[in-house]
C-alpha cells in the first residue's frame, strides 16, 4: 500500500488487523533458506562482535527488531514476538512517499537454546509491494568466536509501482541491508564499532 504521507497509528493498526488472515504471496516457504540457484539472492554478512556476550546482545537485538532501527523503515508492532505466525507491518519512507507492507514470520533459525545461531525468516503477504522472503540471523564462529549478522533475501515486484520503479527498489534494498547491518553493529557493541 503506497501513501502520500505517513499513515496514522489507527491506519497502521487497521492494516495489521486486516493482514492477520492474509496468505503469503509466494511459495514455497523456505525459498531463501533452501535456495537452489534458481532465484536471485541478496545477502549481506558482517562481523558485529566477538564472544558469547556479543552473541547474546545480538540475539537480544534481533528479538527486539533492532535491525530495523535505521530511521526510514519501521516495524509495527515495534517489538513483535519472534514466533512463527506473527504478523508485522513494515512502514517504509522513500522518495517522498510511504509504503506499508505486510509480513509473517515463517520459520526460526536456530532457537532459544542454540548457543551459536539465532534468527528468523519472514515472508511477504498479499498486501506487500513485493513477493519474497527474508532471513535475519546472527551466529558465532566456533573457531574464532566472531559474531556475524546475516540478512539474506529474495524478492520480485508484486505491485505495479514496485515493478515500474524496480531499479530504484533494488537500490533501496541494498541500502536497507547496509543500514540494517550498521544498526545490528550498534546494538551489539557497547561502542558501536564492528569487531
Amino acid at each position: 500500500m503506497f501513501m502520500a504521507r505517513r499513515p496514522s497509528q489507527a491506519a497502521i493498526d487497521r492494516f495489521l488487523c486486516e493482514s492477520r488472515d492474509l496468505p503469503l504471496s509466494y511459495a514455497p516457504i523456505g525459498i531463501v533458506r533452501d535456495a537452489n540457484g534458481s532465484r536471485r539472492l541478496d545477502e549481506k554478512t558482517v562481523a558485529i562482535g566477538h564472544g558469547k556476550q556479543d552473541f547474546e546482545r545480538a540475539r537480544a537485538a534481533l528479538t527486539a527488531w533492532k535491525q530495523f532501527d535505521i530511521g526510514w523503515v519501521e516495524t509495527f508492532p515495534p517489538r513483535a514476538p519472534i514466533d512463527i505466525g506473527t504478523v508485522v507491518a513494515v512502514l517504509i519512507r522513500h522518495l517522498g512517499f510511504w509504503s506499508l507492507n505486510g509480513c509473517r514470520i515463517v520459520y526460526p533459525v536456530g532457537g532459544h537454546s542454540d548457543v551459536s545461531r539465532f534468527g528468523f525468516a519472514y515472508g511477504t503477504l498479499t498486501n506487500h509491494a513485493e513477493f519474497g522472503e527474508e532471513i535475519f540471523e546472527v551466529f558465532v564462529d566456533p573457531q574464532t568466536d566472531v559474531v556475524t549478522y546475516r540478512i539474506r533475501a529474495t524478492s520480485w515486484p508484486q505491485d505495479l509501482l514496485a515493478g515500474a520503479g524496480y531499479p530504484i527498489v533494488r537500490i533501496l534494498q541494498a541500502r536497507f541491508r547496509r543500514d540494517s547491518a550498521a544498526a545490528m553493529a550498534r546494538a551489539t557493541n557497547n561502542n558501536g564499532v564492528c569487531a
